[in-house]
């Protein structure tokens, strides 16, 4: 019978690894002495490359294989880690990524590319030095001379003694894992003594050749670490009994061993009651031959009991309790839970309209209950932000040497959480955003010198809470916006009447417009004008704004402001003429009545005072062209978009909403003033209002 191989463990284990390992070099590239780095590298090659020849990845195994080599070189001290080795790791991690999307039937793998590589890697291999040293970043706290030292020094790590208990469940066949691979590569860390346990061995005739019956017990003595042990087995780990202890620190083996008793204890092969039983009558054959005094036996037997209960309580706090799940049961459990709270605001409605005492205790327990289940799901799908930051390193490293531009990029605030469908759509605005900086925004160095600038430019992402959305900065000291090049570029194409008086806030976002560029030529970066054409319909798409400030000479930030989640908010529910619509709650600031004397007072005009400040209001009644009688005290919600206070008058204010967001049909896909839609209790539908875009549009058919 064939076995069918799951090897999504394996492709999910391997692009984290890949993504760690990125890190992982770029952190190395700016520190060549960090030997935690470089052992980092090693152990992420090391494990791709054992773990893929385990689950059939043979060319994986075998690419792998050639950068491991190099990287013990630099682990052992005979190979000085450069930027020219930084260089050729990162795009074998490349074609790495490249090789699995092949064998999950994506993509395509260079192998000219690979050839180039490898050749590339032998001759630093050959010749154990490289001509680019000068190139590799020098910490500023350590001088060139002690960096070289440090990293040929070599390895004085001392062996230590492990002991490797290894059980596979019986199945461990069915997914291609051989335990005799895993059980090569322990090998390959030192010397070794190897026990097969094969006590669950059964009957010839009753053995089936699918199973696996067979447990083994390693002693390894190494200089590799626990760390580099746990790698091997870093795929097999959810379904197989593992445990690795460090023998000599924690018998210290300076002393005199453990006795035979403790050790089968410790080792769980006989229950404690025996062990006591069998130490006690010891004890009294020793009392009584005057070896040694009763007392002494029990304080004995309390310490080794005292000891064995802290290494208990070490090794449940140390225990991992996180569990991984697919994305597409994530998703369908936030469907369940905007469906739940949909039914939820029927029952609640159902209850007020039947005026039943009983029926509304539980329609109000049932509300508490769905609105947790609904703070706990959403917080599931959050995510932190680090892990996109990281990425752009790459991008902002590599960009900036085929421009010729000397670039650093720095993070801030990576642990701000977000949903993850907001993080995975993010990524596109970001690209084009930092691009745009790498090409407009930081000046050459020669330029930079020459304004009295650093050479070194910077980029800068920023991401803080705020409110209920999140603000995520991206800002460099490049060369900033001039307005009047952006209004005369803007004129020159079309885009504004050549008349048109547009302030500097104004100018900065014809940035954003379709087919506006720059660019004086069409390069691989930049110059058809679509980048940051994109950014604004992804954060549109994102119900997110986009905010610009600029200063000539001194640099230019771009903020995007966004959601938490796209799946279920708290709203606003109002009422237009007969039908009911809902605004964002987080962009609500306060409420207030519009009397008909205040648009007399107004003389024509669509402002109001609020305590003292003129506030600007669109009236949603004639935007939406609802016929009928307006009623005599209308209603503003008075929000900010765009850190401007606007003012939207409404028929009535109905109260706060949880709101399920659903997508729009396609009878409103050319009505970009609403975001998406809700089912009300009743079972009707109102219509999500985006107030950012109602804004831009107005403005747009005013000018």
């Amino acid at each position: 019978m064939a076995i069918e191989i799951d090897t999504s463990a394996f492709t999910e284990e391997a692009h984290e690894l890949l993504s760690e390992l990125e890190d992982s070099l770029l952190e190395l590239e700016a520190s060549p002495a960090d030997q935690e780095l470089i052992g980092r590298v090693f152990r992420a090659m090391h494990t791709i490359k054992g773990s893929g020849a385990m689950f059939g990845f043979d060319d994986v195994s075998k690419f792998t294989h050639e950068v491991e080599t190099i990287f013990d070189m630099a682990r052992n001290g005979t190979l000085p880690v450069t930027k020219t080795l930084i260089d050729l790791t990162l795009a074998a991690r490349d074609h790495i990524r490249a090789l699995l999307s092949v064998a999950a039937g994506e993509g395509v793998a260079d192998e000219v590319e690979a050839k180039r590589i490898i050749s590339a890697l032998r001759e630093l291999e050959t010749s154990g030095s490289d001509d680019e040293t000068e190139e590799s970043p020098e910490p500023q706290s350590v001088q060139q001379d002690t960096v070289t030292d440090l990293i040929a020094a070599p390895n004085s790590k001392e062996p230590q003694l492990f002991r490797i208990r290894f059980k596979p469940t019986k199945d461990i066949f069915a997914n291609g894992t051989n335990p005799l691979l895993l059980i090569g590569e322990v090998i390959d860390l030192g010397d070794t003594n190897i026990i097969a346990h094969i006590d669950n061995l059964p009957e010839l005739q009753d053995i089936d050749p699918e199973q696996c019956y067979t447990s083994w017990e390693i002693f390894l003595t190494t200089t590799e670490g626990e760390n580099a042990i746990e790698d091997i087995f870093i795929f097999v780990s959810d379904d197989c009994e593992i445990n690795i202890r460090l023998l000599d620190r924690e018998n210290n083996v300076t002393t005199e061993p453990q006795k035979l008793g403790d050790i089968l204890v410790q080792r769980g092969d006989i229950a404690k009651d025996t062990l006591d039983n069998a130490v006690k009558l010891l004890g009294d054959r020793l009392v009584e031959a005057g070896a040694v005094s009763a007392t002494h036996v029990k304080a004995a037997l309390e310490e080794q009991k005292a000891v064995k209960e802290k290494r208990e309580q070490k090794k449940k706090k140390e225990a991992s309790n996180t569990v991984r799940v697919p994305a597409d049961k994530l998703d369908n459990l936030v469907d369940l839970v905007g469906e739940l709270v949909t039914v939820q605001a029927r029952l609640n409605q159902t209850s007020l309209s039947q005026d039943n005492h009983d029926l509304q205790v539980i329609a109000e327990e049932v509300e508490r209950l769905t609105g947790e289940l609904r703070d706990n799901t959403m917080s599931i799908r959050m995510l932190a932000i680090g892990s996109t930051f990281n990425k752009f390193k790459r991008l902002v490293r590599d960009l900036s040497k085929d421009l010729g531009k000397q670039i650093e990029m720095t993070t801030e605030g990576a642990e701000t959480e977000l949903d993850k469908n907001v993080i995975e759509q993010l990524n596109d605005p970001l690209v084009h955003i930092i691009r745009n900086s790498i090409d407009h925004g930081i000046e050459s160095p020669q330029d930079r010198i020459a304004n009295g600038k650093p050479p070194l430019g910077k980029i800068h992402l920023a991401a803080i809470h705020s409110g209920a959305s999140v603000l995520i900065r991206i800002s460099d000291d490049g060369a900033g916006l001039n307005p009047d090049l952006l209004r005369q570029k803007a004129m020159e194409n079309g885009i504004i009447p050549t008349d048109s008086e547009l302030s500097d806030k104004e100018a900065y976002q014809l940035i954003f417009g379709a087919g506006f560029s720059m660019a004086k030529k069409v390069t691989k970066v930049s110059g058809r004008g679509v980048g940051m054409d994109v950014v604004r319909r992804s954060i549109d798409n994102l119900r997110g704004t986009v905010d610009v400030a600029s200063t000539m000479g001194k640099g230019t930030s771009i903020t995007l402001k966004l959601p938490l989640t796209l799946a279920i908010i708290e709203g606003l529910l109002i009422k237009v003429g007969d039908e009911q619509y809902v605004l964002p709650l987080a962009a609500v600031e306060e409420c207030v009545e519009l009397l008909t004397k205040d648009v007399e007072s107004s003389h024509g005009r669509h402002v109001i005072n609020v305590r003292g400040e003129i506030v600007p209001y669109i009236r949603l009644r004639d935007r939406f062209e609802v016929e009928g009688e307006r009623p005599q005290v209308e209603q503003i919600i008075i929000s900010e978009v765009n850190e401007n206070r606007i003012g939207f008058v409404v028929d009535d204010v109905i109260g706060q909403h949880q709101t399920v967001i659903k997508s729009l049909g396609k009878n409103f896909q050319h009505s970009p003033e609403f975001s998406g839609a809700t089912i009300l209790g009743d079972g009707s539908v109102a219509l999500i209002v985006d107030l950012g875009k109602m804004v831009r549009f107005v403005e747009f058919e005013e000018n």
